[in-house]
């Protein structure tokens, strides 16, 4: 396989190159250590030459996946991105996901692409609020999930206590293939279950290159560790006896979890959740398309649009699709069909990202992660096809509960505000409401969390040249309707009505209390809860 890790000729077949790849996210709540994690597996699979972290004071490295200065700035990733690596002439295809709960929809748009996913906990705090969610959406969706217990360098919880929370609260049996040698704070190395051995860590300056490891039998590592590697391997025991032993079938079935424990800014640990990654999580198999049929690897090429992104070459303003192939190879200059409208597409301009960076791409297989660039034609969702048509599930849109409405502080710059605002409705960055008596100077915005709008607002400004004003308005709640029920709906005190882009009505209500007293007043108007997760 060469290093950027397409097959070395064009003539493989998609069912060899797919068992070579394998797809997944990386979940948490924020500030769990997500985006550092996904800086340390380039830096193991040397993608990188070292190490960034994210940290808003200048003259810091930033890590290549939060590539926007929004993300730079405020220490957070705002959107998904897509990493390829090359590990034991495995591909990785790594998306690392938005941390923060007001950017579930992308997070789960991202779900809707892979094969696995690595939960990672924070050592002191365990398993938050939004990681509960986003290991629901897994559940549903029936992802495998390898736990990653992060920050075992800093003071946390008794390692026995945070196994139980994990089975406690996701139902899923804990089986963990490392356990650490060293209280959280004082982390040694790690016990490697499977083979009884130590594995010895020693830092090196600001984590920026991996971590040297020593190996020793279980004698040298008592010797060496003393109290520590003696409650370590009675705690290992303690794990055997109680079964807490890995199982592939059961880990594949969703019924346990592998746990590793890493401290991902020192490099700590990383490695072994590279090889795990490679031996344990589950390469591409076939998808099940909207009617329930499964679509095997090897049928003609087929892919879905998980994810649209602007603003990534500020030299050229374009507008890349994301897509997974599902099944088939794709080639370069390949005219696809787009199931929805049934038109072809010319797939001139490919290319694969590395956080900001880009390569273009001749040749992708099941599992892979592509770019359409200048992809107008496609929309969030969509399927693509050649030979044989296919279209796989849709995404269901979330339920906003935030609402503004947007103004060009420049009317003279309206083009470019109407450009911006498509562009954002395009991306799913927020969902953009209309109506005749607000028109197209006042669309109403909708989120489903309040940092949305600070991401519209600063990419209308920076991005699009337009700053815009956000009047925020008092709904909360919004409900499905159908053209009968709208007039009598408008005609209610505080409520709205207004069109989204796939041309559904919504109507808006300050709360549930006054969408029941509306169903109260008209019994047969349509009031539909949107899907929300």
């Amino acid at each position: 396989m060469r290093p950027d890790g397409q097959e070395p000729t064009p003539h493989t077949d998609a069912s060899t190159a797919a068992r070579r790849r394998r797809t997944f996210a990386v979940i948490s709540h924020p500030d769990a250590g997500k985006s550092t994690l996904t800086e340390a597996l380039a830096l193991h699979a040397q993608a990188i030459g070292e190490a960034g972290h994210i940290n808003g004071k200048s003259g810091r490295r930033h890590t290549v996946s939060d590539w926007m200065s929004m993300e730079q700035a405020r220490g957070i990733s705002i959107t998904s991105a897509s990493l390829q690596l090359t590990y034991r002439d495995t591909v990785l295809n790594l998306l690392d996901t938005p941390g923060h709960a007001d950017f579930s929809e992308d997070t789960y748009r991202v779900l809707a692409a892979v094969d696995a996913a690595v939960m990672l906990i924070d050592a002191a705090k365990g398993l938050e609020e939004q990681t509960m969610k986003l290991f629901a959406v897994c559940k549903h969706r029936g992802i495998p999930i390898i736990t990653v217990v992060n920050k075992w360098d800093r003071p946390g919880r008794e390692p026995l206590a945070l196994m139980d929370e994990i089975a406690r609260r996701t139902g899923l049996t804990p089986t963990p293939l490392t356990w650490p040698v060293g209280i959280a704070g004082d982390f040694r190395g790690v016990l490697e279950r499977d083979t009884a051995s130590y594995v010895g860590f020693s830092a090196t300056a600001g984590g920026a290159h991996v971590a040297p490891e020593v190996r020793l039998a279980p004698e040298a590592a008592a010797e060496r560790e003393g109290e520590a590697w003696t409650t370590c391997a009675e705690e290992s025991d303690l794990l055997a006896a109680s079964g807490a032993d890995h199982d592939q079938e059961a880990f594949l079935a969703g019924v346990s979890t592998p746990v590793l424990f890493a401290a991902a800014v020192k490099n700590f640990g990383v490695g072994r959740l590279l090889d795990t990654l490679v031996d344990l999580a589950p390469p591409p198999g076939p998808r099940e398309d909207r009617s329930g049929r499964p679509r095997p690897v090897d049928a003609p090429f087929s892919g879905y649009v998980f994810k649209l992104q602007t603003g990534m070459d500020t030299a050229h303003r374009d507008r890349m699709a994301f897509v997974r192939v599902c099944s088939g190879v794709f080639r370069r200059g390949t005219v696809v069909t787009i199931a929805r409208t049934g038109k072809p597409f010319a797939t001139k301009y490919v290319q694969r990202t590395f956080g900001q960076g880009r390569d273009v791409v001749e040749t992708a297989y099941p599992g892979d992660v592509v770019g359409l660039v200048n992809a107008s034609a496609l929309q969030i969702g969509d399927s693509i096809y050649t030979d044989e048509p296919v279209e796989f599930p849709p995404l269901p849109t979330f339920a906003p509960e935030h609402f503004a409405v947007a103004r060009a502080k420049d009317v003279g710059r309206y083009k470019q505000f109407r450009r911006g605002i498509t562009q954002l409705e395009a991306e799913g960055v927020v969902q953009v409401l209309r109506s005749d008596l607000r028109g197209d100077q006042a669309p109403v915005l909708a989120a489903v969390g309040p940092m949305q709008f600070e991401v519209a607002e600063h990419r209308m400004a920076d991005e699009f040249g337009s700053p815009v004003d956000l009047e925020r308005l008092a709904y909360t709640v919004a409900r499905r309707t159908d053209r009968e029920s709208a007039s009598d709906l408008s005609a209610e005190r505080g409520v709205e009505v207004l069109q989204r882009a796939d041309g559904d009505l919504l109507a808006l209500f300050p709360d549930e209390w006054r969408v029941r007293s509306v169903q109260r007043s008209l019994p047969d108007a349509e009031l539909e809860s949107l899907v929300a997760t």
